[in-house]
Order: C-alpha cells, then structure tokens, then sequence
C-alpha cells in the first residue's frame, strides 16, 4: 500500500491520480455499469408502479426495498468483506442479479409482471448494492491507497451520479419508446458488461483473504457497531449520513409524483429525474478538480445546500424551475458523496476497513425508512408538501447533531 502524502506540489500531482494504477480503470467500470444499472432499476420499478397503481404510498415502497437491506444487512455485508475474497464476492452478487433482471425482463414483456413482484426483485438488487458498497468500494482503497484515494473515490462519485442521469434517462426514454421489459433487458447487458470487466482486476493486487484465525461472525459483528460507538470521529461521519439519507435522499422516488403533478411526459419525468445525476457529477468534478482539504466541510455542506434547493424543487410550477432546483441540490449532494467513502474509509485501521464500510451501508440504509415516511405523508398532505416537511426536520436534525457530535467539521486531508 503506498504512504500519505505530506505536502503534495504541482510536481508530485500526477501521482494522486488512480488511473495510473493498474487494475482500477476495470473495476471502477464494473461500478460504472453497476451504478447505471441501479438507478436505472429503481426509475423503471417506480415508473412501472406508478402507471400500474397511482399510489404514492406504493411508489415509495419502491425505494424502501431497493434500499432496505443497506439498512439489515450493511454490517454484516462488511463482516463478509472483511473475512472472505472481496472480488469474488462482487461477482457472485453480479452473477445472481443479471439473471433475474432477465427474468423480470421477458416477464414485462409478456404482461406477466405484477406488482407484488417488483419488491422482492429490488430487495435483491438491494443486496447487490450492499456487495457493491463493502466489497467493492473496500477493493479500490486496497488497490490505490493512501496516495490516491481522494481521486479514486471522486471519480467513483462521478460513476454514481452519472448513474444516476443515465440511468434515469434511459429507463425514461425506453420506457416510452420500447417498454418497460425492454428497458429491463438492457441493464441486464449493462451488468454482464461490468461482470465481464471485473477478469481484467489483477489478483495480485489484492491481499488474500483469509478466515483462519478469526474470531466469529457475531464477535466481529459486534465489534463492527462498537466501532461506530468508540471512535467518535466515525460516529459524527455516520451521524451526517443517517441524516443525508433520512431526510435528504428520500425524495429519489417522489420526482415521479411531483412530475406527474407538473404534467410531465414519460421521457419529461426522466430528464427531471437525471437532474439528480447530472448535479452529483458537476458537484463531484469540483471535488476532483480542486481537491478541497476541508472534506469534513465540504460534506456537511454539501449536504444543507442539497435540503435549501429542494425547497424550490417542491414548490415549482414549471418543470424547468423544478429541473434546475434539482441540479443545485444535487450539486450539493455530489460535494456530499464524493467524500464520504474517503471520510470513512481514512478513519480506522486496515483490518476493519470492510466493517466500517458495512456501517456506512447500514446508515445509508436510513434511506428506506425515510422514503417509506415521505411516502405516508405524502399519501395525506400529498407530494409538495411532505418534501417541505422531510427538510425542514432535517435541517433541524443537522443543526443539533453538528451541536453534540461535530468532529466531522475539523477533519482535513493531509497536506
């Protein structure tokens, strides 16, 4: 693993750079087709829920299974990236998930797939985000250290929000040009793609994984959740994740109401939605072109200037007023996400690096439960009016956390 940096020039610039290390270029691929491959997931699941249903309770519920099992399974997802083979254990997660988009697919297209099939489906894509996220993002740490990893992470920040805009793009125009299974079959092609990419990760790379000589997997579960306990650097990181992704992020399937209420078309709901993506990268090449040294800042930051925009977003009466308060708040959610696997990761050891990422899954698992919420309000006040009220608790939320637990404010990168 290469040491920090201590004072990075002009001259040494180059060497922060995670393109130069062999092996990273596949493997952020594989996540670039992963991360195209979720959102376009969850814009066709809740597309194809709204047109079936017209139920905003429903709808949400879409998110919540996508993203349910970072919040159950997070932790003991890092156990797993901790104890067994990191690279295998992303490709069996890819090599389940592409079969069963194609059976999902044809199941569209033969007008067989009914509601109650798409939870335990995305339940199962959920799954494959938590590999993803403690396994993968783990991976690329491993393989370009210290030196590199602010770069390797910010351009892994850009795979997700480009993510994010592709894939709701995609799943938008296909949707109305081609159908839904159509649109199905294609993010099955994407991941076998990404699946295919992951032969060119040199093994040598990697440190092998061993389980002997291990305690058990409730002892190191247990030691995961005291690590969000004792190290109180990491407890303030996760703090403003919990937060982010309760109050923040729960609005991803609600863009489908508040188009609809904006008498938006298919493919008008898709580019409002891609919003999202295309502000998470501008707010993510920031991060990458000028490599801020206050991460901490930048984080928390990132993630009030994201609940001040939705604000606008929420009360729009024309569709470009609403794109345009989407692509600021996503500014702000990009400053948001291209440091926070950098935060996490640089705050405890080597050997507890997986365990840490499963904590970061399971707060991002805070999503569901705020997604279900938004949906229930917005079910009785409708769509407009439960964003206002998600943000407004959420800025509250942040003001007294950064009181009691504020370390994340202080943390800067060395140099």
């Amino acid at each position: 693993m290469l040491p920090p940096m201590s004072s990075p020039t002009d001259q040494d610039a180059g060497s922060r750079v995670a393109w130069s290390v062999k092996g990273f270029a596949p493997l952020w691929f594989c996540g670039l087709c992963w991360n195209w491959a979720r959102w376009g997931i969850a814009f066709l699941a809740a597309y194809h829920v709204n047109e079936i249903t017209d139920s905003p309770r429903l709808v949400q519920l879409t998110g919540s299974a996508l993203w349910a099992p970072l919040l159950f399974g997070g932790v003991l997802g890092g156990v797993i990236a901790d104890r067994f083979d990191r690279l295998q254990t992303v490709r069996v997660q890819l090599v389940v998930l592409v079969p069963s988009l194609v059976a999902i697919g044809f199941a569209e297209r033969a007008g067989e797939l009914r509601t109650w099939m798409i939870y335990p489906f995305l339940i199962l894509a959920g799954v494959g985000w938590v590999g993803d996220m403690t396994s993968r993002r783990s991976l690329i740490y491993e393989l370009v250290g210290d030196q590199r990893v602010d770069h390797a992470m910010g351009v892994e920040m850009a795979s997700t929000a480009s993510g994010v805009a592709i894939g709701n793009l995609l799943g938008g125009t296909l949707a109305e040009s081609l159908g839904v299974g159509a649109a199905f079959l294609l993010i099955a092609a994407m991941l076998g793609a990404g699946l295919m990419a992951l032969a060119l990760v040199p093994r040598s790379a990697f440190a092998p994984q061993s389980t002997q000589g291990r305690e058990s997997v409730l002892t190191e579960l247990r030691e995961a959740f005291a690590l969000a306990r004792d190290v109180r650097v990491l407890k303030s990181i996760l703090g403003i994740t919990v937060i982010a992704n309760f109050f923040l992020f729960a609005y991803f399937p609600v863009v489908q109401r508040i188009g609809t209420l904006l008498d938006a078309s298919a493919f008008e709901i898709g580019v409002l939605a891609s919003m999202t993506g295309f502000g998470m990268m501008a707010g993510s090449y920031v991060i990458i072109r000028h490599d801020p040294r206050w991460r901490g800042l930048m984080y928390v930051g990132g993630v009030v200037l994201g609940m001040l925009m939705l604000i606008p977003f929420a009360t729009a009466a024309a569709l470009w007023v609403a794109c345009v308060a989407l692509f600021l708040a996503s500014v702000g959610a990009g400053f948001f996400g291209a440091t926070q696997s950098t935060l996490v990761l640089t705050a405890v050891d080597d050997e507890v690096r997986g365990r840490a990422m499963g904590l970061l899954s399971m707060a991002i698992g805070a999503l569901p439960v705020g997604t279900f919420l938004l949906g229930e309000i917005a079910e009785v006040t409708g769509a407009r009016v439960a964003v206002l009220a998600m943000v407004c608790a959420g800025l509250v939320a942040m003001a007294v956390w950064l009181t009691t637990v504020g370390e994340v404010l202080k943390i800067a990168r060395d140099g």
